[in-house]
């Protein structure tokens, strides 16, 4: 099965300023997401999607291919479903070139290619899913310990968690980690808004590798754990000098 990978690296940025070039130990962010879609042999095509110049060059100096996108799909509250519609008319208007389309935001550049390989191994081995992406159980319980401030007071988030009375007999749950996410080019093509549906698999990637910055604490926690080794990027083993 073929598939598109799209980075979309958008100039603006309320939080970090042009954070998608920020250089996180030498490599800029965008070029995280790059560097990983080239390790990986199941991705058929890869296309940055912005409307940024800088972004562009810097973006085709690392030798990805470029897509311009307009204005209007780059602004603060754009979805980015209509963003990734856009990619995959524009590279296959007849709709006979991919059969999955993938997204890889730069903000989370911890991940791995084993997270690729595994999500579309995920979706491979489900023909009635229309998609799947990554997803990490948190340290805590989602079901028990997540609330909400109503008039001050605490609330459960999840009603569902009323009925435990010991931790250990929460069931485990688990949150979209932004990672790796995948769908059949004719589920994006005939959906208009809802990207997370009851027909959605999951791969499971451990937490450490699924920070997305932010903030600035965010990318200097994500520069700290490869600079520790904690976590370790194939792609910079040799060198990043052409980075």
């Amino acid at each position: 099965m073929t598939a598109l990978a799209v980075i979309p690296a958008r100039g603006g940025s309320k939080g970090l300023q042009h954070k998608n070039l920020l250089p996180l130990v030498g490599v800029p962010l965008v070029g995280h997401a790059i560097r990983l879609a080239e390790l990986c042999p199941e991705l058929t095509e890869v296309i940055v999607t912005t409307e940024d110049e800088e972004i562009g060059v810097a973006s085709a100096a690392l030798g990805a291919a470029v897509l311009r996108r307009p204005a209007n799909l780059a602004r603060d509250d754009t979805p980015m479903w209509p963003v990734l519609r856009h990619a995959l008319d524009e590279l296959d208007p007849r709709g006979d070139r991919f059969d999955i389309l993938v997204l890889l935001e730069p903000t989370n550049p911890l991940r791995l290619p084993e997270d690729v390989a595994g999500t579309l191994a995920a979706l491979r081995g489900r023909p009635d899913a229309d998609g799947a992406l990554t997803v990490s159980e948190p340290r805590f319980s989602i079901v028990w310990q997540s609330v909400v401030i109503t008039g001050g007071l605490l609330e459960q988030l999840v009603p569902a968690g009323k009925k435990f009375e010991r931790r250990q007999d929460v069931p485990p749950a688990a949150y979209v980690n932004g990672c790796v996410y995948a769908w059949r080019t004719e589920f994006v093509r005939r959906e208009r808004e809802r990207w997370l549906n009851g027909r959605t698999v999951p791969y499971t990637t451990p937490e450490l590798r699924a920070i997305s910055i932010d903030t600035a604490e965010d990318f200097e926690l994500c520069e700290l754990l490869v600079e520790s080794g904690c976590v370790s990027l194939p792609w910079l083993g040799a060198s990043t000098s052409d980075l």
